[in-house]
């Protein structure tokens, strides 16, 4: 699977990021380090044993390992109850543009480079 060149673009609250126009929910930026850091590795791994499952056909294993992925996604905040405080709704999974962050993301996406747009010159770099 390829990198992303760039880290995800996040709402100006923090609460989501966007992926191809719509929002996901962020990580909890309060998690300690040392939670995320766990959490994560536990992430990545579950999703490599789902991708092993689904390869050799193991139903049990495949369920197994996508319940740890959904865990470590409630852990961190990304799925199960919102991590803010202030009653707002989620608005995971929607296209940006059918919600609050609509013009702020029209107006970010101006200010973004378009693919087929020339690459920017740095003067006095080489």
């Amino acid at each position: 699977m390829a990198r992303r060149a760039s880290p995800p673009l996040h709402t100006p609250d923090g609460r989501y990021i966007v992926v191809r126009g719509r929002l996901w929910r962020a990580a909890n930026p309060f998690l300690a380090d040392d939670v995320r850091a766990a959490l994560v590795q536990a992430l990545m791994t579950a999703r490599r044993d789902v991708r092993r499952a689904q390869a050799e056909g193991d139903a049990a294993g495949l369920r197994a390992a996508r319940a740890r992925v959904h865990a470590a996604k409630v852990g961190l905040g990304e799925r199960g109850p919102v991590w803010w405080k202030d009653g707002a709704p989620d608005l995971g999974r929607r296209m940006i543009h059918k919600t609050e962050y609509a013009e702020w993301y029209r107006e970010r996406a101006a200010e973004l480079a378009q693919p087929g747009d020339p690459p920017i010159q740095l003067v006095g770099v080489t």
